[in-house]
């Protein structure tokens, strides 16, 4: 079970100034229940009726926030928004932080703070940060597409790179979406698996085979 962090705890890192960051990298994976690789007649259809949830995750390689060493520790964010992800908000979004059960407790706070700068508008109404297994994987691979996420027993993404030719349904795709983070190059990708399960919400998702997800790599500036 996820053990959460004390309230006490939590207000202060979120009223805390603002992240110094530069030259954090890492690992990213995102993916919502819209597609982002898509044409726009497509995007235009679900726009407002779906696309509403996702789920981001960064993996750091090497770097520091705020002099806190976080090498090889992930966190992620599940979000519930008012409107499709890409779109202007018209409503208070909400999200959940899951934090790497293998941090300390400074180093769990530095996270929280990473998520927030890098997740920006979409992680400004925190309701929990749990601490949890969080575990990142992009995998090698020829378009570099293949990623794998499991932040605790709720949230999970798997993807697998976009087939140019099979996944085609229109003709006209293109990244209709860029990625919801900041300083991230990445790869849209199709999100065999996007599910969360947990309860925080009052609403769960389990999304297959959608072209929703990218997968990639970050670096603050």
């Amino acid at each position: 079970m996820y053990r959460r962090l004390a309230l006490a705890a939590l207000a202060a890192v979120l009223a805390a100034a603002p992240a110094r960051a530069a030259g954090v990298s890492g690992q990213y994976i995102e993916a919502r229940n819209c597609d982002v690789w898509t044409g726009p007649c497509f995007a235009n259809a679900e726009m407002n009726l779906t696309g509403k949830h996702a789920v981001m995750a960064w993996k750091v390689d090497k770097g520091t926030v705020d002099g806190v060493c976080l090498d090889g520790l992930s966190v992620a964010a599940v979000i519930s928004a008012s409107d499709t992800l890409g779109l202007k908000q018209t409503g208070p979004g909400k999200a959940l932080l899951m934090v790497d059960d293998q941090a300390n407790a400074a180093q769990r706070a530095a996270l929280v703070r990473l998520a927030k700068q890098q997740g920006g508008d979409l992680l400004g109404h925190v309701v929990a940060v749990e601490k949890a297994p969080v575990r990142l994987e992009v995998c090698k691979c020829k378009d570099g597409g293949c990623a794998s996420l499991k932040a605790g027993t709720t949230a999970r993404i798997q993807t697998r790179c976009i087939d140019h030719q099979h996944d085609k349904v229109c003709g006209n795709e293109g990244n209709f979406y860029p990625p919801l983070a900041k300083d991230v190059k990445a790869q849209a990708a199709v999100a065999i698996e996007h599910s969360f399960t947990g309860k925080i919400f009052n609403e769960t998702w389990t999304d297959t085979e959608r072209r929703g997800a990218y997968v990639g790599s970050f670096e603050t500036r």
